[in-house]
This record gives structure tokens, sequence and C-alpha cells, in this order.
């Protein structure tokens, strides 16, 4: 197991070699920083806290400024543990870098949905509304609270509140490139959250390990044109 904490940019596309089309979502990932590693025997278990995003010292706790002094690092704003990794490749202080993970990695990406405020229950739980005409009076009402007894609304019951804002995680994500001058990985597909949101990258539970072999990226890089080229240029197309 390993991961790597990172904040969502927003989607773009890339193609291949083969002129294959790739949705795919940016991840800036800065390298983090292990500011605790935990072991058996003091915390009776094994696992790896990273750091990322820096903050300023003004606005950071006690707590997490002691954890980060610790560890010889500016205050950070996303802490996070990662279980199951092999505690003896890290120390104090390292840096995690994007090249942690390799083009054709099977991922979960871990994120915080958008909020959407207070909704009903057909918007939210995707109930269905009364009727409409022939004197109803009842068009999107919450229905049934329960049964005669008890008298009491049971454990669970969808009523209106507020929706979004839940911990997501999306399984089986493959990495696309990984872009270690720009510190940003490419994930294919969406991943949860809002643009700027803070995501955590770990590897696949399910295919851990798995690579899938990917066609190179066509990178279009724009050549600049000389001053007495474009003169030569202009010249010759009069003529």
């Amino acid at each position: 197991m390993k991961g790597i904490l990172g904040r969502k940019i927003g989607m773009t596309q890339v193609f291949d070699q083969d002129g294959k089309l790739t949705p795919v979502t940016v991840v800036e990932v800065t390298p983090n920083i292990v500011t605790q590693v935990k072991t058996m025997e003091n915390d009776g278990y094994e696992a790896i806290q990273l750091a990322f995003d820096d903050k300023r010292e003004k606005l950071a706790t006690k707590a997490s400024t002691g954890i980060t002094s610790k560890a010889n690092t500016t205050p950070k704003r996303f802490f996070k543990e990662i279980r199951g990794v092999d505690i003896n490749n890290y120390n104090l202080g390292d840096e995690v870098k994007a090249d942690i993970f390799e083009v054709g990695e099977m991922v979960d990406v871990t994120g915080t949905t958008k909020g959407k405020g207070f909704q009903g229950n057909i918007k939210k739980y995707n109930q269905s509304r009364g009727p409409m005409g022939h004197g109803s009076k009842y068009h999107r009402g919450v229905g049934s609270l329960g049964t005669m007894l008890p008298k009491r609304v049971f454990k669970g019951r969808g009523l209106p509140s507020h929706m979004g804002v839940n911990t997501v995680t999306i399984q089986n994500l493959e990495i696309v490139d990984v872009d270690l001058e720009n510190n940003a990985i490419l994930v294919k597909g969406n991943i949860p959250g809002p643009k700027k949101g803070l995501v955590m990258i770990r590897s696949a539970v399910k295919n851990m390990g798995k690579v899938n072999k990917r066609a190179e990226l066509v990178s279009y890089v724009k050549e600049e044109v000389k001053p007495s080229e474009q003169v030569e240029n202009t010249e010759s197309a009069e003529a």
C-alpha cells in the first residue's frame, strides 16, 4: 500500500500515440512530508502520516505545529494517515513525490463531495411525488413516517436535510500520466469533490499492484518562429 495527498485542479482530455482520447482529472501533488511514523510498539498499529499544502503559522493550531516542527517542516493544512505501508521505507521528514505511482497503475481516490445545501426527499432520496391534480393537495411531501405502533419515527427514515459534503472513495481508477516536473498526476475519469478540493490517492485495494500498459501520450509543443524567418516567409508569399 502507498499513497499521496493532493488537490483536485479540474478535468481535461489527453491523446495517446494511438489517437485515443482519454478524459482525465488533474491532481496537484506537491511533495508530501512524512510527519509521523506509527509503530506497533508505540501506537498499536503501523502507519505513516502525510502532510500536504503549506499554511500560515498564525492559522495553525499548536497541536499541528508541534507535529510539523518535529518533522522540520512548515505548518500544513491537510493531514492523513495511510495504513498497510512498510514503515521501514519511511523516515520522519521524508518527502513523498508524484513518482511514487507509475503510468497505468490502479488506484483508489478519496475526496469530499460537493455541498448541495438543504434538500427535500425527492432530490436527496429520489422519492416519487404525489399526484399533481384532482385535488390531491399532496405533491412533494415526505410521505408516511411509520406505523401506528410504536408511535415514533424509525431510525434511518429519510427526511429533508443537508445534502452532500460526504467522504466518497472511487475505486479502480487508472493513472494516465505522472508529471514530476509540474507535480501533477493525471487520473482517468472523474473523482469526488469540487475544484481545489483535497483528495487522497492510494493503491487500489481490489487491484493492488496491477499496472496496465498504456500508449505514450502526445505532447503538443508550439515552435517559436524567429522574426527574421517571419520576414522571409512574408516576402516569399508576396513573390
